[in-house]
């Protein structure tokens, strides 16, 4: 399957191609460029402009006097519900430290003591301060910076303002490419292709699915998407992290809000009801600092009891310097928004945040296509499993980058000849769509799911399918070709199989709350959902036999 869109005009070859340019997809292009293989960098917008700037409270990683590797897996183990594959966790954790000097090695900055010493913070879920920050709260920008900076110095070619389209694929089913469409500033015009062998997403998310999210404009799930139609397989979407605390901007508000990073109660901030009543307390031995779907849930259930639209988040008792110094981008953001957290408390509700699940890999960041590679928010790579530790994405990102960078250096081969762009069309959109399936999600499928509101969200979502099918959706003029149709259609795509793995899964568990099934089973779902799509776009999902993942590729190609 492919989106509708014009035959590449114009193509490129590269050794690899990089679809992303956050902290995984410009630390993989780093690596496998200084190994000598030519890179090319495919970015949505500019190249610091995706999900990781906005990242405030930092990476986490062993580093404080008496912390672990081991206690640091522990904690990602007990934030992940039972759904974390142990082998990624501890990849995550034993390679995490080195691939954050790494990092400031290549010129980050972090917030450090006068002797130099790395200041470390507590988020929640984290029994220590083990989170590295930058400019207080400003981590994701000034890791974006120093990669950023990295990619000009070594001069890697890059392509911003390029929407990815479609994978390309050589007559074995090996990835061999990407198609991408230039959105008029970039080097080239309209729809071209960059041949490559190996192939890395590195898009990031797909936040843009609900109304209310943390995530900038572009997280439209275009990579989770491409991944379907090329069929690959896809893994926990059902596990949507919602921020507890993010800043609440009026009735009825939707898109992109300003995130309250968690580092504000790591420092102490208390969750509060209109009368000032810490309702944590009593509710989990860490209060706030709780896993974040321990919070999210907490502060919906508060919002009910209350008949309210938000709880509040207290930091009265910082005073102005700590909050100028420590978290000077949240200040103002607040204070833009009319808020005063040093003089009141912040109004805050849950919104969509992080996808736990993706595009399924393994721990190379294979996916079930051969050449086809994923890291980043994009990726399931096994480490979050159904509820994602604080400040574990960026580390993420980072570690599985250079796992997948070293995997192709070593595994390296020649372009293949791509197979002409033939098959299913899917049909597009049209750009109002968007916002149609942004509402439907958030009621349907949002911190509260059940089997009713899921039922509703895929009969609407079904009927948005059914009237693009259709030679003349509506009554309205057909969407035609255009940035704004696809993002509605990869939107659509990922929505679909998100609500389907939803509906799936009968219970509660991390993220993934059902009113109509409030327990965690064990012994029937302590495995995970396999998502892939059929040609005639109807979705096959399956369940693993145990909480372990199969292979991504069949055992003849798992050395090559």
């Amino acid at each position: 399957m492919r989106l509708h869109a014009p035959a590449p005009g114009w193509s490129i070859d590269a050794d690899v191609v990089v679809v992303g340019s956050g902290v995984a997809g410009l630390t993989a292009a780093l690596r496998c460029d200084a190994a000598g293989l030519r890179t090319v960098v495919v970015t949505k917008t500019g190249l610091g402009d995706g999900s990781t700037r906005w990242a405030q409270g930092g990476i986490a990683s062993a580093y404080g006097e008496g912390d672990t590797p081991q206690q640091h897996l522990d904690d990602t183990l007990v934030a992940g519900a039972g759904l974390c594959d142990e082998n990624a966790v501890r990849a995550l954790v034993t390679e995490g430290p080195d691939a954050v000097r790494r990092l400031i090695a290549s010129g980050a900055h972090f917030d450090s003591s006068p002797k130099g010493d790395l200041h470390l913070t507590r988020e929640g879920g984290h029994h220590r301060r083990r989170v590295v920050h930058a400019g207080g709260d400003a981590t994701g920008a000034e890791v974006s910076r120093a990669l950023v900076e990295a990619v000009r110095a070594a001069a890697l070619r890059t392509i911003e303002n390029a929407l990815v389209l479609d994978l390309l694929t050589d007559i074995e089913g090996r990835a061999a490419g990407v198609t991408l469409h230039v959105m008029g500033e970039g080097e080239h015009d309209g729809v071209g292709a960059v041949r490559a062998p190996a192939v890395v997403l590195g898009t990031g998310g797909m936040g843009q699915v609900f109304s209310a999210t943390t995530n900038p404009s572009v997280s439209t799930g275009d990579g989770v998407a491409l991944a379907l139609r090329a069929g690959a397989e896809v893994s926990d979407l059902e596990f949507v992290q919602f921020h507890p605390t993010v800043l609440f901007l009026g009735s009825g508000s939707e898109g992109r809000h300003p995130l309250v990073s968690e580092a504000v109660r790591g420092e102490g901030a208390h969750l509060v009801d209109a009368t000032g009543t810490r309702f944590m307390l009593g509710q989990h031995e860490l209060a706030e600092l709780a896993p974040r779907d321990i919070v999210a849930k907490a502060v919906t259930r508060q919002i009910k009891l209350h008949g309210t639209e938000h709880m509040y988040l207290d930091a009265r008792h910082f005073g102005g310097e700590m909050w100028q110094t420590r978290f000077p981008t949240i200040l103002a953001a607040c204070r833009s928004h009319g808020i005063d957290p040093v003089e009141e408390p912040i109004p805050v509700f849950p919104a969509a945040h992080h996808a736990a699940g993706g595009v399924r890999t393994d721990l190379h960041g294979r996916t079930t296509i051969p050449g086809l590679y994923a890291c980043g928010e994009v990726a399931c790579t096994g480490v979050h499993g159904a509820n994602r530790l604080a400040s574990n994405s960026l580390l993420e990102g980072l570690v599985f980058a250079e796992r997948i960078a070293q995997h192709i250096t070593a595994t390296s081969r020649n372009r293949p000849a791509p197979e002409t762009l033939e098959g299913t069309t899917l049909p597009l959109l049209a750009p109002d769509s968007r916002l149609a399936i942004q509402r439907i999600m958030t009621k349907g499928a949002g911190v509260v799911r059940s089997s009713s509101s899921l039922a509703e969200a895929a009969a609407h979502l079904e009927s948005i399918r059914a009237d693009a099918d259709a030679e003349t959706p509506d009554d309205s003029k057909p969407a035609v070709p255009g940035v704004e149709s696809w993002e509605a259609t990869n939107l659509l795509c990922v929505a679909r199989a998100l609500v389907a793995a939803a509906q799936s899964r009968e219970e509660t568990r991390g993220c993934h709350w059902r009113e109509d099934h409030d327990d965690r089973k064990d012994a029937a779902w302590q495995r995970h959902l396999i998502v892939s799509m059929h040609p005639d776009h109807s979705l096959a999902i399956r369940t693993t036999a145990t909480a372990e993942f199969p292979p991504t590729l069949h055992p003849l190609l798992q050395e090559q």
